[in-house]
């Protein structure tokens, strides 16, 4: 019998202070991703590379050392999300216009062109950088199969 196993709708991990956690997030998320029957889609790569930005983000701006970052991956047939949390102070911003001309800052320029919403959420400790990609089945814009 050739049986394909589905993974749950919520899946998450986490992540240390170091710089092959964002390509762990990658591979994670692609194991995820193709678990879900998702891989190969037209957003897909779009996943990914927020998935890396985020995390990038967080473990250069957003984990103290000695802390860990969480990576969240869900998705409910309509919407998939992605979220990381850190235990860092601040809320990050998209650079300015004038702004991108610098070696770095602009993930979240990257995070608001390629998902269809984002946002940062407050959390007691530190915070959570989402974005959601909508999957209605009109086309390019589809995560959805």
């Amino acid at each position: 019998m050739n049986a394909t196993t589905q993974l749950p709708s919520l899946r998450e991990r986490f992540f240390r202070r170091e710089r092959r956690s964002v390509q762990a997030a990658r591979q994670f998320t692609v194991e995820t991703l193709t678990g879900w029957g998702l891989a190969g889609t037209d957003r897909a790569d779009d996943v990914l590379l927020c998935v890396s930005e985020l995390v990038t983000n967080a473990l250069l701006h957003g984990v103290p050392p000695g802390r860990l970052s969480r990576l969240l991956l869900r998705h409910d047939g309509r919407v998939l999300g992605v979220e990381v949390h850190d235990s860092g102070p601040g809320v990050p911003r998209v650079v300015e216009a004038a702004d991108v001309e610098g070696e770095s800052g602009r993930g979240l320029l990257l995070v608001a062109a390629l998902s269809d919403r984002w946002g940062v959420r407050e959390r007691e400790l530190g915070k959570a950088v989402w974005c959601e990609f909508l999957g209605d089945g009109r086309g390019s814009g589809s995560v959805v199969r």
